[in-house]
């Protein structure tokens, strides 16, 4: 499978990001044989082409495949994940690139067949086990807010935790900006507690209302946030859940969406 090339603006933000080594007994560095690039390339052909840890292939020139998982997952509990999606949002936003005016908010199922932490029956697949991605996008697709839940969990539940997770995005002279100033949503979040929220934080409630409002209407503003869902899903280890773990699990997604702020950043900026 043809691998995108890795984003050069990826790596630079993400260098800083990384933890220094720990110290050894003696007080000297730890040495570390792996370099944190080769385990990134490692890291990204997996979580591309959806392969288990353990087949990545050496011939490629990358480490193996647990040494990877061991840096996805040390650097997930520094952080490194999320901070590095923030990063891109705020180059992005250095040059005006993040649509404020509108934003969306989806749920997408994902089959979890070895099960785990986050997920449930998913009631619209035969109660196979599973999980779901929420996610927040701006007006053109950007992914702002990527959280998950058990595939049995209503999206509506998990509405004001999509909102509040907005974060602070600086970039421009003035105070960092997380409000949008309209927010689209399905018939799924249609109660008077999501629209409450909204009203709280000053943002215009645009949701779909059961049985006066067809879906054709719903779609002209929120098909970004569908196709955004499509661009998880071409990750192969996107697809399926078989993380059990749920750190691994969010992990994934996390360095999924800074991946996709990458590529507006090498277009736009």
């Amino acid at each position: 499978m043809a691998r995108r090339p890795v984003s050069k603006e990826l790596w630079r933000q993400l260098q800083p990001l990384i933890p220094a080594f720990e110290s050894s007994a003696k007080g000297g560095a730890r040495k570390v044989a792996v370099s944190d690039e080769a385990a990134l390339n490692g890291i990204l052909f997996v979580l591309e082409t959806g392969i288990p840890w353990e087949d990545l292939p050496q011939s490629l020139g990358y480490v193996s495949g647990m040494t990877c998982w061991r840096r996805l997952r040390d650097w997930n509990a520094s952080g490194v994940w999320q901070k590095l999606h923030l990063a891109m949002l705020a180059r992005l936003r250095e040059h005006d690139q993040i649509d404020w005016g509108r934003a969306s908010i989806d749920g997408s199922s994902v089959p979890s067949p070895l099960g785990g932490r986050e997920t449930g029956p998913n009631p619209t697949d035969r109660g196979k086990l599973g999980s779901k991605r929420h996610i927040v996008v701006d007006g053109r697709g950007i992914p702002l807010v990527i959280l998950v839940s058990g595939a049995k969990r209503h999206d509506s539940k998990m509405f004001e935790n999509c909102v509040d997770a907005i974060p602070a995005v600086a970039g421009l002279a003035g105070r960092p900006r997380k409000r949008p100033a309209k927010l689209h949503a399905d018939k799924g979040y249609d109660c008077k507690r999501c629209r409450q929220h909204l009203r709280q934080r000053g943002i215009v409630s645009r949701i779909g209302r059961r049985g006066i409002e067809s879906s054709e209407r719903l779609g002209k503003h929120r098909w970004v946030v569908e196709r955004t869902h499509g661009w998880f899903a071409g990750f192969g280890k996107l697809r399926i859940r078989f993380e059990r773990r749920l750190d691994i699990h969010e992990a994934l997604p996390k360095l999924a969406a800074a991946i996709i702020c990458a590529r507006f950043v090498d277009r736009w900026c």
